[in-house]
């Protein structure tokens, strides 16, 4: 049997998701051959189309697929197949009701959407693995394939599960877990109301209780539920692709999406990693983009920071290249000259090796005729192919970045424990997402980039120790191990940046009866003793670090320092003025800052100042904060990637000589871009 592999791209590549099941056939071969034209070499097709191989249960038909992959390999285009199971058929959701999942009231999702099914029906489960077996065992040797895709969009649509075969899945996850039922009780805390369990039938998925009051423990397994029941769908998947794939023909899934454990799918399940990317979302019909502050389209880099957490060198499955929309929700407008390009290089700057664009031709049947691609109805050329073609040869221009690391400034760390715990708790889920996003946002106001590293129980010091400065905004949940970790990191010379609210849970989420940050404060050498959300009802909190004047938003811990630790700013307002709001301890070679507040992109730039870390790319480039400014290195090679987000022209200045390489030219000095223009340097 192959084994998982990783997989690189060896140069930027180019494609598109193409459905020759909605289009007739004698426009197949004209389709194919303007893609190629037009530069598309890799197209994603079958993802939903389980009927054309079983349109009966057991009755199994390749010659339409057959015939289509024939075509594919005499017009020299590659494939990536998707298996099916999106999409059940209506003859499998008819007679095997069971495999639908619910509502939280128990109410089915009928056919006729798409992920309407549950990973934990057993006749589901039985049924996926025989059509992705049927699938991979017939095309898997076909010489136009060069990978596989499962499913579509994990946890997309929906990403709880409320189904009888969840509940019953749920339990023996819990069995598993906890042993016995005392061990449940008492993690869960079940003394709390009366919900102490005497049977493990007693025990369900969530369900509606009265003030929507779940039981946060239960909660919190329930999302570490639905994660585990994610990855044995898709690794069941994978493990029988394996076993019929051509040599390095990779596997992957498009996500990123709710619920599940995405580094944990991709070092078990997955070859290499793909994203679908649609920057417009941020230009829905109810936002103003003339007052919004989220920096609009731009802010669609956070997410890809996200993506290359978990693969350094990730692939977009879907690259927005027309409006998006269905008939029963979303609208948007079309992108504006130039951002087609501008948007795929955004994902390029943040670590992506192949661009895939969604789709050919807008679909003129079905819920998502308005999600454009891009050939518009008509099939004639316009200028979203010309562009298509032109952002082709600017993607050829820079075959040196392909497999180049992206220059982060710091690291952003999370763990899954806490991002699922922002799912069952309000107060964690406000202030996290807050001081995510402002973090974000001051990185690209101040051209200050960084990573993202997840804890997990496989991390390593190493895994840390590249970032000379790591930011872990509220890490709530924490063990001894992490902690452990972090002190370690410190240790050796790094600096750990925590803020409010921090180490008072368990992994269970119960609260800890020990002063705050809990596990981190022989660490953070800080001692919480009083704590509040900030009142609308008053002056807006602040603190001074010398005469300087720092924003300490929407929740407010007082962070005493022990005698190894000082005080580096203090409270001037509110009933706790004077008192510290900031910390430091040294600790080995390293220091660690205790933030009492949230973060937000005023005290995020203080702290960039402060830590010595703001604009790492000074020396090369001085760029206006409207620009997106970022670096990708490879073999002693700095290609500096220059986006301008902006519907007008903007200026800027290289610092030292480089070759745009769009064009082979040197440049140096005053430059500018044009509306949605984008440059690539090498630094000479």
């Amino acid at each position: 049997m192959n084994s998982k592999q990783n997989h690189r791209w060896m140069e930027m590549t180019m494609g598109a998701c193409y459905y020759p099941e909605h289009w007739d056939k004698k426009l197949w071969a004209e389709d194919l051959e303007r893609m190629r034209d037009a530069g598309i070499t890799v197209i994603r097709i079958a993802e939903f189309a389980w009927n054309k191989v079983e349109p009966e249960e057991g009755k199994f038909e390749f010659g339409f697929f057959d015939e289509f992959l024939d075509l594919c390999e005499e017009k020299s285009m590659k494939v990536i197949f998707g298996t099916p199971t999106a999409t059940p058929p209506a003859w499998l959701t008819e007679k095997y009701p069971e495999v639908l999942n619910a509502t939280k009231e128990g109410v089915l999702y009928r056919h006729g959407g798409r992920r309407h099914y549950n990973y934990n029906s057993p006749v589901y489960q039985r049924l996926s693995a025989r059509i992705v077996e049927k699938e991979a065992e017939h095309y898997g040797k076909h010489p136009a394939i060069t990978g596989w895709q499962i499913d579509n969009e994990l946890n997309c649509e929906a990403s709880e599960f409320y189904s009888e075969a969840d509940s019953k899945a749920f339990r023996i996850f819990l069995r598993e877990k906890y042993g016995t039922l005392d061990a449940l009780n008492e993690a869960w805390g079940t003394v709390f109301w009366n919900q102490t369990y005497t049977d493990w039938e007693e025990v369900y998925v969530p369900r509606n209780v009265l003030n929507s009051g779940i039981n946060p423990h239960q909660h919190l397994d329930y999302y570490r539920f639905l994660s585990d029941s994610t990855l044995k769908f898709c690794g069941m998947q994978a493990e029988i692709i394996r076993r019929y794939r051509k040599p390095g023909d990779f596997i992957t899934t498009n996500g990123m999406f709710w619920n599940v454990d995405n580094h944990r799918m991709e070092k078990d399940c997955l070859d290499v990693y793909t994203y679908d990317s649609y920057p417009s979302f941020a230009f829905g019909l109810d936002r103003d983009p003339l007052t919004a502050e989220d920096l609009n389209d731009r802010k669609w880099t956070k997410n890809l920071n996200e993506v290359r957490s978990i693969c350094p060198h990730f692939g977009i499955m879907e690259q927005q290249s027309g409006a998006n929309g269905w008939t029963t929700r979303m609208e948007g407008p079309a992108p504006r000259p130039g951002q087609l390009t501008l948007w795929a290089m955004q994902s390029v700057a943040q670590g992506a090796d192949f661009i895939s664009f969604f789709r050919w031709r807008s679909c003129t049947i079905g819920t998502e005729i308005y999600w454009h691609g891009i050939l518009d109805y008509d099939n004639r050329d316009n200028r979203k192919l010309a562009e298509v073609k032109d952002f082709y040869r600017k993607l050829k221009s820079i075959d040196a970045v392909c497999g180049a690391e992206n220059t982060a400034a710091f690291a952003l760390v999370k763990d899954y424990d806490n991002v699922w715990d922002t799912e069952v708790d309000a107060w964690h889920k406000r202030v996290a997402e807050k001081s995510e996003m402002e973090i974000f946002v001051a990185s690209e106001l101040c051209h200050t980039p960084y990573d993202i590293v997840y804890l997990q129980d496989d991390s390593e010091l190493s895994d840390l120790s590249k970032y000379p400065v790591l930011i872990y905004p509220h890490p709530t949940i924490m063990d001894e191990k992490r902690a452990g970790l972090l002190k370690r990191y410190v240790e050796n010379g790094g600096t750990l940046v925590i803020g409010c609210r921090s180490g008072y849970k368990d992994k269970n989420g119960r609260c800890v009866m020990m002063p705050q940050p809990g596990l981190l404060a022989e660490i953070t050498g800080s001692d919480v003793r009083d704590f509040t959300f900030a009142s609308p009802a008053e002056e807006k909190v602040w603190a001074l670090c010398g005469e300087e004047k720092i924003e300490m938003p929407l929740f407010n811990d007082v962070p005493e320092p022990h005698d190894d630790s000082e005080a580096i700013a203090v409270y001037g307002n509110n009933y706790f003025a004077g008192k510290a709001a900031i910390t430091e301890k040294t600790l080995g070679q390293g220091r660690a800052i205790h933030l009492g507040s949230t973060f937000s992109r005023k005290n995020v730039r203080w702290l960039f100042t402060y830590l010595g870390i703001r604009e790492p790319f000074a020396d090369f480039i001085d760029a206006p904060e409207t620009l997106e400014v970022v670096m990708r290195e490879k073999e002693d090679k700095k290609y500096l990637f220059v986006l301008n987000f902006q519907a007008e022209e903007v200026e800027f200045l290289l610092k030292k000589k480089m070759k745009l390489l769009y064009t082979e030219k040197t440049v140096h000095g005053r430059q500018s871009l044009p509306a949605y223009g984008t440059a690539v340097y090498e630094v000479m």
